[in-house]
């Protein structure tokens, strides 16, 4: 079916498309327990550890948990919608028409207005907060492999809708498509951090970080490729290919098991042994099995005892310090989107090209290279350096090159003191610091925060703290991508359909250097160090430690299970004697 539809798009064929899709995921749902059945019976498929990552990760990992190629259904559509709102073909369909040539960069008089702008690049957000609040009722009522499948659904129906050639059909495809990333960018982290061994689990819930930048950077890459067409498959190529991702991550997600957690926290425990068995590779009946199981349910009673996993509960203050944990992860994902990076993401291509630069869409993909290649250096560090750590000296960093972005823009500008001429000395500085403040959030912030927001909470409120910390990312990340086109862009106020901005432009490196010096001071103070342990031994960090002390703390914890293992492999060698 070609993709070039024509303007008076028909609906019996989008009911088409809708009806194909229907008949293709009633065979898929026939065939996934025949699947399910193989991979319990075959010992290279239970060999398998099964984690998913944000957005196109197959499902199915090598052993060990390495994961293969992934992709993120937000970061892919926040790199696309820039670059698809510029695309000649897009502004001929939703743009306005300016005959002075004055308010649009457009050869054929079509332009996009500031407010338009700030509507459709932000109103996914939008979506994607009460994505994050719905992921709570989800998660816990159908658990969190079929939340994810579900909100895949949801967001391939999002996707459809933008293909349309109607201002409010494309922005309501943007709403439900940001319902749907929300869901997912809740109920992922939590699946992954539950069901990740904890010496690994940093790496592995700092891959859906790299499925982010990797998205970003596919973007970009499928945005090259396509910006030149004449006709609508020029946007709306890469918004279709969206599809690809939701049902790779969909599918991967329906082969497998649930979390085992999840199912002791219903009280099905055997269900939940089977579950643990296919993630540690050993028998359900295992002594390694029994102990997880009963570990978790221990965990739990608990919990239990300490509320009844209510809304409410999230904010009382106890002994587990339910409260703070909770704020915690709310905090930790506003100062993530506070860092300013997403003004890169969003709008870094109008950023370079008002600062000069010739060839910004090239400096972008630089720009998404670095993030995705540091990022892969940061999911490396986060079980080694630790989190508290990344997250200091990233805040500090990231300030740092801000500043230094900002200064130069400030002082140097365009053009040399003598004559006109573009300085490039100048342009040079601001794309290497930028550079370097995108590596610093990549090996810090950027993975960091998931991994924390995903392991600190209690399981007694997990799905719903982690619900209203996804959701505090998804708000920030709204008002920033709606109110940064107010407060770069030159004011058009005068003119017609014109509005008055702040025109800060290279200014707003110091609002961003400024937020990323309060990043520091937070973590210093509210952040702890759980590098290496249990989702249960952090419950027991926070009852008898704080921030200041938790590093400490965090080594007799693990020395003290050090010893406890040796003690039992004693044990069981001289009874073997």
């Amino acid at each position: 079916v070609s993709l070039d539809f024509p303007l008076n798009f028909h609906p019996t064929r989008f009911q088409h498309l809708l009806n194909m899709g229907w008949s293709f995921w009633r065979r898929w749902c026939r065939c996934r327990e025949c699947v399910a059945r193989v991979g319990d019976h075959h010992e290279c498929l239970r060999r398998w550890v099964l984690s998913s990552y944000y957005v196109g990760g197959i499902g199915l990992t090598l052993p060990r948990v390495q994961p293969l190629a992934v992709f993120s259904l937000g970061a892919y559509d926040t790199g696309t919608i820039n670059g698809v709102i510029a695309m000649q073909d897009w502004l001929n369909v939703f743009g306005d028409y300016d005959p002075t040539g004055v308010l649009g960069t457009s050869t054929h008089g079509r332009f996009i207005t500031t407010s338009n702008k700030s509507l459709v690049v932000s109103i996914l957000s939008a979506g994607t907060f009460f994505g994050a609040l719905l992921a709570f009722p989800m998660g816990d009522k159908i658990g969190r492999k079929w939340g994810i499948v579900y909100s895949c659904i949801i967001f391939s129906l999002g996707v459809g809708l933008q293909l349309d050639t109607h201002w409010a059909t494309f922005v309501v495809g943007r709403v439900i498509a940001g319902v749907g990333v929300g869901l997912v960018s809740c109920l992922v982290p939590m699946y992954q951090s539950e069901c990740s061994p904890k010496s690994i689990r940093g790496l592995i819930v700092g891959g859906y970080q790299l499925a982010i930048t990797i998205g970003a950077l596919f973007a970009a890459i499928v945005l090259n490729s396509t910006k030149n067409r004449p006709n609508h498959s020029s946007w709306r190529t890469p918004i279709a290919v969206q599809f690809a991702w939701a049902f790779i991550l969909g599918g991967g997600m329906a082969l497998l098991p649930e979390s085992p957690r999840f199912l002791v926290h219903k009280g099905r425990l055997d269900e939940a042994r089977r579950a643990m068995s296919r993630l540690t590779n050993t028998p359900a009946d295992s002594t390694e099995v029994d102990h997880e199981i009963n570990e978790i349910n221990a965990a739990l009673h608990e919990e239990k005892s300490a509320g009844s996993g209510s809304y409410l509960d999230c904010f009382r203050s106890n002994s587990l310090k339910y409260s703070l944990r909770t704020w915690t992860g709310i905090l930790l994902q506003g100062w993530q989107q506070l860092t300013g990076i997403n003004f890169i993401f969003y709008y870094g291509t109008t950023f370079f090209q008002s600062a000069g630069i010739s060839n910004a869409f090239i400096i972008t993909i630089i720009t998404d290279v670095v993030n995705t290649a540091m990022t892969i250096v940061g999911i490396q560090l986060i079980d080694r350096a630790g989190r508290r750590r990344l997250l200091l000296w990233g805040a500090v960093g990231m300030s740092f090159c801000e500043f230094i972005v900002a200064i130069v823009g400030v002082t140097a500008g365009k053009t040399t003191d003598t004559g006109g001429a573009v300085n490039l000395a100048a342009q040079r500085v601001m794309i290497a610091f930028v550079c370097i403040y995108i590596a610093f959030y990549a090996i810090s912030w950027g993975p960091v925060v998931w991994v924390i927001t995903g392991e600190i909470s209690p399981l007694n409120i997990r799905a719903k703290a982690m619900s209203l910390s996804v959701a505090s990312n998804w708000l920030w990340n709204f008002g920033i991508g709606y109110a940064t086109p107010y407060l770069v862009d030159t004011s058009t106020k005068g003119q017609p359909n014109g509005v008055a901005t702040a025109a800060l432009h290279v200014k707003v490196f110091f609002i961003w250097g400024a937020t990323c010096a309060c990043c520091a001071v937070y973590t210093y103070f509210f952040v702890p160090e759980t590098k290496g342990l249990s989702l249960e031994q952090i419950d027991m960090l926070y009852e008898n430690s704080n921030a200041l002390q938790s590093t400490k703390y965090n080594r007799e914890l693990q020395a003290g299970e050090h010893n406890e293992k040796h003690e039992t492999s004693s044990h069981e060698a001289a009874m073997k004697i």
